[in-house]
C-alpha cells in the first residue's frame, strides 16, 4: 500500500514541516483567476450577472478574458462583496494607491507639482519644434 502526502509530511522534522505549512499558506493567498475569485465568494455567475444588470454567458466571457478595462474589473469584484484597489509602485516613492483613476495625484501634493511641471516641460517642448 502507498503512502499519502500526509504520511510523508507528518514523518518529516517538525521545522520542514512548518516551512511546508507556510509555503501552503502563502500560495492559498495567491488567486488565479477570476473565477475562483468568485467561487472563494460563494457566489454563483447568475448572482454576478443580477448584480451587474448582464446575462451569465457575458459573466463567463468576463471571467476567461485575459484582459480587461478597469471599471470592468471594479464592477466585477463589487459584485462578488469585493472592493479593489489598485497600487502603483515606482522606484523610491512610497506607494501610491489609486481608488479612482482621476484622483492619482488627490493625495500626493509634491506628485502633483512634479506632474504639472512635466506637463508644463512638454507644452514648452511642443511649442519650441513648432
Amino acid at each position: 500500500m502507498g503512502r499519502n502526502l500526509n504520511r510523508i509530511i507528518a514523518e518529516l522534522p517538525p521545522d520542514r514541516q512548518a516551512q511546508i505549512d507556510a509555503r501552503y499558506r502563502a500560495m492559498k493567498d495567491h488567486v488565479e483567476s477570476l473565477r475562483e475569485l468568485r467561487q472563494i465568494a460563494g457566489k454563483a455567475q447568475a448572482d454576478i450577472a443580477s448584480a451587474l444588470n448582464i446575462k451569465q454567458p457575458s459573466v463567463s466571457k468576463i471571467e476567461k478574458q485575459a484582459d480587461m478595462y478597469l471599471s470592468t474589473l471594479r464592477s466585477y469584484v463589487e459584485a462578488i462583496g469585493g472592493e479593489l484597489d489598485l497600487v502603483v509602485r515606482l522606484p523610491k516613492r512610497p506607494a501610491l494607491r489609486l481608488r479612482h483613476l482621476g484622483d492619482a495625484f488627490e493625495s500626493a501634493p509634491e506628485a502633483r507639482s512634479a506632474a504639472k511641471r512635466a506637463s508644463a516641460a512638454t507644452a514648452k517642448r511642443a511649442v519650441k519644434s513648432k
